[in-house]
């Protein structure tokens, strides 16, 4: 095998879930499908609950200075936010995913947008998308992007019944990003401690629960704005680490 094979399964098993998704959920009224997006988000809140956890980890505690575990997680969304704002992310991933809406000819009123941006940052945030692909170009194997692609190909099926083919387009995204984590791995081997990974999964927490109450239509945050906090995140850490 060759490295980066974690990656391009992972892309196959997102656009073969969502293509299911989309065929059974073009059977469905629109009743029946905003009941699933509701669904999606509450699950996605779930997501984002269990992303949250090693905010209480030990290890990530043990690894800060006492009362600097939040800070660290405000300072990274704070900065991160401030820093997408000025390049103006949000925009920018909205004037993609519209091209994209374009070149699949999918109509104005779909949510090929939405679906795109939330399945993107919902299957890219998270401990198994970086540890995964850096395992995978160390050489140390797939296990990881496996589980990845089981549990991304049943959440892209999930997604696409309400959200669309812009749920399978995501997996463009996904796999530059985890190409790009492969190649760290391959080039300079194991660079995150594993505080600095508990950083960045918290702030992906935050991000999922972003995303859950814009599925729920509670409330529209510009997550794409947030998504320099994901690489501020260990970033900071470290710089707190130290003091």
């Amino acid at each position: 095998m060759f490295p980066g094979v974690g990656t391009v399964i992972n892309i196959v098993t997102i656009i073969s879930g969502a293509s299911l998704g989309v065929i059974v959920g073009n059977r469905m009224n629109a009743r029946t499908r905003t009941l699933l997006t509701d669904v999606l988000g509450l699950v996605t809140l779930l997501g984002a609950g269990s992303a949250l956890i090693p905010l209480w980890s030990s290890r990530f505690i043990d690894a800060m200075p006492k009362g600097w575990t939040l800070l660290v997680v405000l300072g990274s969304l704070l900065v991160g936010g401030l820093v997408g704002s000025a390049l103006k992310l949000e925009n920018r991933l909205d004037s993609i995913g519209e091209t994209l809406r374009i070149k699949f000819r999918s109509s104005n009123d779909s949510p090929f947008v939405e679906g795109f941006v939330a399945a993107s940052l919902l299957f890219a945030i998270g401990p198994l998308a970086i540890l995964g692909s850096i395992s995978d170009g160390m050489g140390n194997g797939i296990d990881q992007l496996i589980l990845k692609s089981t549990l991304d190909f049943f959440a892209a099926m999930a997604f696409a019944t309400s959200l669309g083919w812009g749920v399978a387009v995501s997996a463009i995204p996904v796999g530059m990003y985890q190409f790009f984590w492969t190649f760290i791995g391959l080039g300079l081997g194991q660079i995150l401690a594993g505080y600095q990974v508990d950083a960045m999964t918290v702030v992906g927490g935050v991000m999922l629960i972003c995303i859950a109450l814009k599925l729920l239509t509670i409330k529209n945050v510009a997550v794409g704005n947030l998504l320099p906090a994901l690489a501020i995140a260990p970033v900071l850490a470290l710089l707190v680490h130290s003091i």
